[in-house]
């Protein structure tokens, strides 16, 4: 029986890759490769429902908010570079606006009182820049007569003084060309501007108290 046994495995044919170990490795790892070609099994997480499209966009108009106001413009630009749909936007925005959230006005106010206390800007730099922002003009021009002249004034004279420090040893005509201009890059009207650098440079040149006693 025995010697019948090894005489039928004789006769059986040598696999292909029998003598070369390369082939040997190839076979046997030929089922591996085709289970990974295979799909894998379903992921219950990944093929879950859609995400809650409203939802996404709330947050990004909450994150948009966060600390900051921005006016309604400024976070419809935002949702549409994120994709959301235009009439998803829309209602949240209204909703927002309803709320209290979204709120021009109060938004071009704060705008005004940061950008003049800060920047020194006059009326006419604040409305571009509020037009920018994508402000309505008769909002933007409600705020803008809320600004005191005086304190425009004052602002524009604070800006003149400052420049004042670096401009020692400038004769008066290039400081007074420099200094209007750069009021007018700032918004203000030439009237406003010629007025205050001139007054601001005759302070600067008037003898003062000490100049005056050290003569004596």
């Amino acid at each position: 029986m025995t010697s019948e046994r090894a005489r039928s495995v004789e006769s059986r044919p040598p696999p292909s890759w029998l003598g070369d170990v390369h082939d040997g490795v190839e076979a046997w790892t030929r089922g591996a490769a085709a289970s990974r070609t295979s799909p894998p099994p379903p992921d219950p997480v990944q093929d879950g429902p859609e995400a809650d499209h409203e939802a996404v966009a709330r947050k990004i108009l909450l994150d948009a908010l966060t600390g900051q106001a921005r006016s309604r413009k400024e976070l419809a630009d935002r949702l549409a570079k994120k994709g959301v749909p235009d009439e998803l936007a829309v209602r949240l925005l209204d909703r927002f606006t309803e709320v209290g959230l979204v709120d021009d006005e109060a938004f071009a106010r704060a705008w005004i009182a940061s950008r003049q206390s800060g920047k020194g800007l006059a009326r006419r730099a604040l409305a571009q820049e509020l037009r920018r922002k994508g402000i309505a003009d008769e909002v933007a021009r409600e705020a803008l007569d809320e600004v005191d002249p005086d304190d425009e004034e004052e602002a524009a004279r604070a800006l003149v003084r400052k420049k004042l420090r670096s401009m020692r040893g400038v004769d008066q005509a290039t400081a007074t060309r420099r200094l209007a201009g750069m009021l007018a890059r700032k918004g203000y009207s030439s009237g406003v501007a010629f007025a205050v650098v001139r007054d601001e440079l005759r302070q600067v040149e008037a003898p003062t108290d000490e100049d005056l006693a050290g003569d004596w």
